[in-house]
């Protein structure tokens, strides 16, 4: 088995803490959760839709770092501090990801850093023969 790799990108706000923005082992990139900033950290959209947007941005920067896309999530896990906002996430996501939508978890929390309202982690296939790398 290889050794995990950190993957780090400008691309998406650095960590914030003492974590990688996403470690790859074998074929799978783990990706830390990404809250809803910008690149560099200081600004975060209001609107819960466009939150769901900026993180999934995020998260495919992260992929993408670690030779992998937002097209390749295998599983998502979507923090939200009000769960009245799953069918506002539900549209983007529907949007923005495609057949077959990766398997999804979306657990309601109290509060999130920053004051975000959604924060997603995620799995992703990073090498493989499904003719998507």
């Amino acid at each position: 088995m290889s050794q995990p790799r950190a993957i780090a990108t400008h691309d998406a706000p650095a960590a914030i803490g003492p974590y990688s923005q996403g470690i790859v082992v074998g074929p799978l990139l783990f990706a830390s959760g990404q809250l809803p900033l910008d690149a560099a950290g200081t600004s975060m959209p209001a609107g819960i839709e466009e939150q769901t947007r900026t993180v999934l941005a995020n998260l495919d920067a992260v992929a993408r770092a670690a030779g992998s896309a937002l097209a390749r999530a295998v599983k998502l896990t979507v923090y939200l501090t009000d769960l009245a906002n799953f069918p506002k996430v539900n549209e983007v996501m529907s949007a923005t990801l495609s057949k077959p939508f990766p398997a999804r978890a979306t657990i309601g929390v109290a509060a999130l850093p920053r004051g975000a309202m959604i924060e997603i982690e995620g799995v992703f296939m990073t090498e493989g023969d499904d003719g998507q790398h």
